[in-house]
C-alpha cells in the first residue's frame, strides 16, 4: 500500500464495503478515485477519502439515500443539518407505526391459520352409555378445578366407596353458557354402578351419544373457553348442530404431569347434521 494512496481493494478492506460498491459510488459521482491509470485501469484513491467513505455510510444507516448524499457533497455541507436530521425520525416513527401495524396483521393472520389448523384436528367418534357420579358447584374459573377434585370429590367418593373402571374417564359440563369466569360446572365420573346420593355427589345413568366432534386441547385449563368458541364456531360453519351438553374430558393434568402445556383436554360435542 501507498501510503498517499489507497487501491480499490484496500480501500473496500478498510472501509468495510465492497468493491462493487465502490464502483457505483463512482458511476453515480459520489465517491471518485482520486487516479485512474491510464495503461492498466487500476483505481486510486487518496488516504482523506477514507474518512468520506466512512460519512457515507453513517448517513446511509441514518437512512439517507445515495441521491441525498450526493446533494450534500454538493452543497459542502457534508452533514445534515438539525431539521433534516429531525425529519428523518419523523420518517422513522411513521415508518414504525407502519410496522406496527403490519405485525399486527400477521399475528392476526398467524392466530387465524392456527385456529384453522386446529379444526383440521376436529374427529368424530360415538360415546358408549355410563353410569357417573357427578357434582355440580360454581367455581371461579377452570384453574380452580383442579382443587374442586381434590379437596372435595376425590375424598367425598372415596367415602361413598365408588369404584371407577381402568381406563378412568371423567369430564365437566359446562351449565348456562361458556364464560371465563364464575363457571357453572357439572363434574363427571364414571364408575362401576350407581351408589347413594349425598350432598355432594348425586349418580346418574348418561345415555349413548351416537355421534361428537372431538378435539385435544394442550396446556392449562383456562385455554379450554376459547377452544369451546372456536369449536362451536367451525361446528356451526361446517353446517353441524350441537345435539347434547358438551364435554371436557380429562386425559392428562396435574395428576400426572407437572408441566400444564402437557396437559390433555379433549372436548367432546354431541352432533348431529342439520
Amino acid at each position: 500500500m501507498n501510503k498517499n494512496r489507497l487501491k480499490i481493494g484496500e480501500l473496500s478492506r478498510l472501509g468495510r464495503v465492497t468493491v462493487r460498491a465502490l464502483r457505483h459510488y463512482e458511476e453515480i459521482d459520489l465517491l471518485r478515485p482520486s487516479i485512474i491509470d491510464r495503461e492498466s485501469g487500476y483505481r486510486y484513491y487518496a488516504v482523506g477519502q477514507l474518512q468520506q467513505l466512512q460519512s457515507i455510510t453513517t448517513l446511509k444507516s441514518l437512512g439517507y439515500s445515495l441521491e441525498e448524499i450526493r446533494n450534500l457533497w454538493e452543497d459542502d455541507s457534508h452533514f445534515p443539518s438539525i431539521e433534516s436530521l429531525e425529519e428523518k425520525i419523523r420518517a422513522c416513527e411513521a415508518e414504525l407505526e407502519v410496522l406496527q401495524e403490519r405485525k399486527r396483521m400477521l399475528k392476526a393472520v398467524v392466530a387465524s391459520r392456527k385456529k384453522l389448523h386446529k379444526m383440521e384436528k376436529v374427529y368424530f367418534e360415538s360415546l358408549p352409555a355410563i353410569t357417573v357420579a357427578s357434582h355440580r358447584t360454581v367455581i371461579p374459573s377452570y384453574e380452580d378445578l383442579g382443587r374442586l377434585c381434590y379437596e372435595v370429590i376425590g375424598p367425598e367418593m372415596t367415602l361413598l366407596g365408588c369404584e371407577c373402571p381402568e381406563p378412568g374417564y371423567c369430564y365437566t359440563i359446562e351449565h348456562g353458557g361458556y364464560k371465563p369466569q364464575d363457571i357453572d360446572i357439572e363434574y363427571c365420573e364414571k364408575v362401576t354402578a350407581k351408589g347413594k346420593d349425598s350432598d355432594i355427589i348425586k349418580f346418574k345413568d348418561i345415555p349413548e351419544v351416537p355421534k361428537a366432534a372431538c378435539l385435544k386441547v394442550f396446556g392449562a385449563y383456562g385455554r379450554l373457553y376459547q377452544a369451546y368458541i372456536d369449536l362451536f364456531a367451525w361446528l356451526e360453519k361446517e353446517g353441524y348442530k350441537i345435539a347434547g351438553n358438551p364435554r371436557a374430558v380429562y386425559i392428562d393434568g396435574i395428576w400426572n404431569q407437572e408441566d400444564s402445556d402437557k396437559w390433555l383436554t379433549i372436548i367432546q360435542v354431541p352432533v348431529e347434521i342439520y
